[in-house]
């Protein structure tokens, strides 16, 4: 029986953020794992993974793991050195997470109303936090101006981002409102305003330059349905096969964020790449897998890809996956698409308007000229 493979864990620092980085021996397994551990991210000019160490949990690093492979995390203890940089930059030490234990039922809760690993995760260590904050303080003692003042110094002391703040607040209300079953608490403190910033978008002639720069048909297929489709990466990532239906000319996307099934469209100009990258590269389970059989395709190596062709058709400024959806959404108003039917496609359907998009038919979605099409069918 051959011997387990390692992986290392140590302390780092990348970009001024502290740093959890994960190094190991070549495995195709291991990478596509670690690929899709949330927060998990690829630095390219250092050849590894990394995990901001706020978002960093040993536990579920060891649930993934288990049995498979050899995890030393020696290099996480306190006295672990920490590369130095120019500017000293305040860090935190979040070793404690791995050794709170969350109250009885929290976690089977999460994992009862079926939120999603990356959420589990997050409030899991976020709630670490709040139990290590109140050491020794039974739960059901500690007073709503106590969460308070928590939440200010939060915001006061540690700079956190917005989103963060929110979800803090949510880890919190989970315990009381969901686990404990108790009435609705409020707190004080102002949840932040979302900032509004508009998306940046590519030009149909730049989509066209992008999708042409792609030599490899499997790389040209992948972002060819992120934009003909409007799609998240985790939902390109979570494609089967069975989810084209080819005489229909419509893409069926299975728990998407919210947990909502949906639909959007299928170019038929993507339809005839799709056959020929099947018969070439004859996945199994999933649409797009990874170098391993079954496994899925990473995001990172999706958002490579789109990269090195944005470079490739002389874009001039940094592509993301994201910008394809935009893009997407802001070139089916020029067609003349109705904004209520762009709303369904996205699956972004606001609670303020839930009753009115959620209820358009499928058949006007089949009426919708995909803009990809539009490109690839009307030029030279």
């Amino acid at each position: 029986m051959p011997p387990k493979k390692t992986i290392k864990l140590t302390i780092g620092t990348h970009r001024g953020q502290r740093v959890i980085l994960i190094g190991f021996d070549h495995s195709e397994l291991i990478n596509a794992k670690v690929s899709e551990f949330g927060g998990a991210r690829w630095i390219p000019e250092q050849g590894n993974w990394y995990i901001p160490e706020e978002q960093f949990d040993l536990h579920s690093f060891f649930d993934v793991f288990k049995g498979e492979t050899f995890i030393d995390y020696s290099g996480l203890k306190p006295h672990s050195p920490v590369p130095k940089m120019e500017e000293e930059i305040p860090t935190r030490d979040y070793s404690y997470r791995c050794l709170t234990e969350l109250p009885k039922g929290y976690l089977e809760k999460l994992e009862q109303k079926r939120y999603s690993l990356n959420t589990i995760r997050s409030y899991c260590a976020y709630f670490k936090d709040f139990l290590f904050y109140f050491p020794r303080r039974p739960l059901e003692k500690i007073t709503t101006e106590e969460v308070n003042a928590y939440l200010h110094e939060l915001v006061k002391y540690r700079s956190i981002s917005a989103s963060q703040q929110n979800q803090r607040i949510n880890a919190i209300k989970f315990y009381y409102e969901k686990v404990k079953e108790e009435e609705r608490r409020v707190y004080s403190i102002d949840r932040p305003r979302k900032t509004h910033t508009l998306p940046s978008v590519l030009s149909k002639q730049e989509i066209q330059q992008i999708i042409k720069a792609c030599s490899n048909l499997k790389h040209r297929c992948i972002l060819s349905l992120i934009y003909s489709a409007g799609l998240r990466r985790s939902e390109l990532i979570n494609l089967k096969i069975t989810d084209i239906h080819s005489k229909r000319g419509l893409l069926r996307i299975e728990g998407a964020k919210g947990k909502k099934d949906r639909c959007s469209l299928l170019s038929a100009f993507l339809l005839g790449e799709l056959r020929k990258y099947y018969k070439q590269y004859r996945p199994e389970t999933w649409l797009f897998e990874g170098p391993v059989a079954g496994t899925r395709y990473s995001p990172v190596s999706i958002a490579k890809i789109l990269d090195k062709a944005g470079v490739l058709a002389g874009i001039g400024r940094r592509v993301t996956p994201h910008m394809l959806r935009h893009s997407f959404a802001t070139h089916l108003p020029g067609q003349g698409t109705d904004l209520r039917y762009i709303q369904e496609l996205l699956g972004d359907n606001s609670s303020k308007t839930t009753g009115i998009y959620t209820h358009v038919s499928r058949r006007h979605i089949e009426g919708i000229k995909n803009p990809l099409d539009d490109i690839f069918y009307d030029s030279p």
